[in-house]
């Protein structure tokens, strides 16, 4: 840690700031570095941790725990199992990134993760976005997810890049294997509001309350084949939020295979199947394949399943 741990007193003039906008000010930080704070539990108001959009009020005291500056971290050289490079192009890389690994390191001694390898063949990766150990990152899968994860290697192709997700002018494209029959019309429409619940879990919020925070996902799922007891759907998200499919899907009764922490049973499959296959904006076109544990458990499933 290079950050002691500091105490604030909100002031009349900060009052009503929303706690990640405080956070940013007060700690020279950008506003995403303070959202990584409350989502690893490091900040608490009044004694009690608090989401981000938190309205303070004059007088209470906010506590943030010692951290690590943004930017400080030496990103180490890869060591893990060499990945694909799917795509690339001037200022930007796909990989194809193994189902296990992680996207960025959370701490500066990890160097296994997909950063660790495309800043091992492109150091001048180091500094771009949002710096350190999320150098060049412009969007994020889960760790067990895996497939297209894109990287940018110059500043200005990371805001153009970054600018793309958040407008939503991407094309997102999923393979999932859900518990259920999933007999939904063809492209169903999700509409749901989520927020984040715990650092590495969301909810949908009930329709008709309102939560700081919340935002509203827009995902698209067809099935693509079905199974005796399990279903191939597609996933097309509109939105990008933590483990919006995942949620979305659970909240349809139809949780990933194995994906315990949404409601599924504990499955004889490594890990939960959800694979990006494909990821289009500008003049990125980049696709996946679905890789062998994937296509093992389809193929499982296939033989298993009654005949018609």
């Amino acid at each position: 840690m290079t950050e002691q741990s500091q105490t604030f007193r909100v002031l009349p003039a900060d009052e009503g700031l929303r706690l990640d906008l405080f956070l940013t000010r007060h700690l020279g930080i950008s506003r995403r570095a303070a959202q990584r704070l409350l989502e690893e539990q490091s900040v608490r108001v009044e004694g009690k941790c608090a989401s981000k959009g938190l309205a303070l009020k004059n007088g209470w005291s906010v506590e943030v725990a010692a951290f690590q500056a943004p930017g400080s971290e030496e990103i180490l050289p890869f060591t893990g199992k060499e990945m694909e490079i799917l795509a690339e192009d001037s200022g930007w890389i796909a990989v194809d990134k193994p189902a296990g690994t992680p996207v960025h390191p959370l701490r500066e001694d990890e160097c296994e993760t997909a950063l660790n390898f495309v800043a091992s063949r492109f150091p001048g990766i180091y500094g771009v976005g949002e710096g350190g150990l999320r150098s060049g990152v412009v969007h994020r899968l889960d760790v067990e997810t895996s497939g297209v994860l894109l990287f940018a290697t110059e500043e200005r192709t990371w805001k153009r890049l970054r600018a793309a997700f958040s407008a939503h002018r991407t094309e997102k494209v999923y393979q999932a294997l859900v518990e259920g029959r999933f007999e939904r019309p063809t492209k169903a429409r999700l509409d749901l509001r989520v927020a984040q619940h715990r650092p590495a879990r969301v909810e949908v919020v009930p329709e008709g309350q309102e939560r700081a925070g919340s935002r509203r996902c827009l995902t698209y799922l067809e099935p693509l084949e079905i199974f005796g007891s399990a279903t191939l759907v597609q996933a097309r998200p509109v939105s990008g939020f933590l483990h919006q499919i995942r949620v979305s899907l659970a909240h349809l009764g139809h949780p990933l295979l194995g994906d315990t922490t949404y409601g599924g049973q504990q499955s004889r499959f490594s890990r939960h199947l959800l694979h990006a296959c494909l990821l289009h904006l500008d003049e990125i076109l980049v696709e996946s394949a679905l890789p062998v544990d994937f296509q093992t458990a389809l193929e499982t499933l296939r033989a298993e399943a009654p005949p018609r």
